[in-house]
């Protein structure tokens, strides 16, 4: 291949960049499009639900409580069971067993490796403590293992607590 033949391919591809641009900036030219002064969509402003827990808003354990029932518990604990088995004398499985956790103090469990984050807590498993828990587990005892999101809805942790309540030997009298 000489010169003559590449000068010709390098120009025609040139050629064909200056065309598709040109034609591109003459469109813009004798087509220019004015943005509207208004928005044809709006969008509304989002509203929160009530039923959601935020850190401004604190509800008392007692109200909460009242909120659940051992039935939403139970449907709602299917989301902890693929890491916890809630039965007597079950196993330890990702998470440990939580059979008759409320009343209990923290890292009770037996033959489970707890993280040191819990481990060291040392405090008990009263209402208030495992609802802080159940909100976020990793901002309510930083460096947890658990990898849990929480659970945001006030009835479903309050029913979460009652259910595990319920599943114990000696159950706890609600406030």
């Amino acid at each position: 291949m000489n010169n003559f033949e590449i000068n010709k391919i390098v120009a025609s591809i040139l050629l064909t960049v200056v065309v598709v641009f040109g034609i591109s900036k003459i469109s813009d030219f004798l087509y220019k499009a004015d943005k509207p002064e208004k928005s044809a969509y709006k969008v509304e402003e989002v509203k929160t639900s009530t039923t959601e827990t935020s850190a401004d808003t604190k509800v008392e354990i007692n109200e909460l409580l009242t909120m659940g029932d051992v039935e939403h518990g139970q449907k709602v604990f299917k989301k902890c069971s693929a890491c916890h088995m809630i039965a007597d004398g079950g196993k330890n499985m990702i998470g440990p067993n939580v059979w008759g956790i409320i009343g209990k103090s923290t890292a009770s469990v037996s033959n489970y490796k707890y993280s040191k984050a819990l481990a060291s807590y040392g405090k008990t498993w009263t209402f208030e403590e495992i609802n802080g828990f159940l909100t976020k587990p990793s901002a309510h005892i930083k460096g947890t293992k658990m990898a849990f999101a929480g659970l945001r809805k006030d009835k479903d942790r309050a029913s979460v607590i009652l259910y595990m309540n319920a599943k114990s030997n000696n159950p706890l009298k609600t406030p």
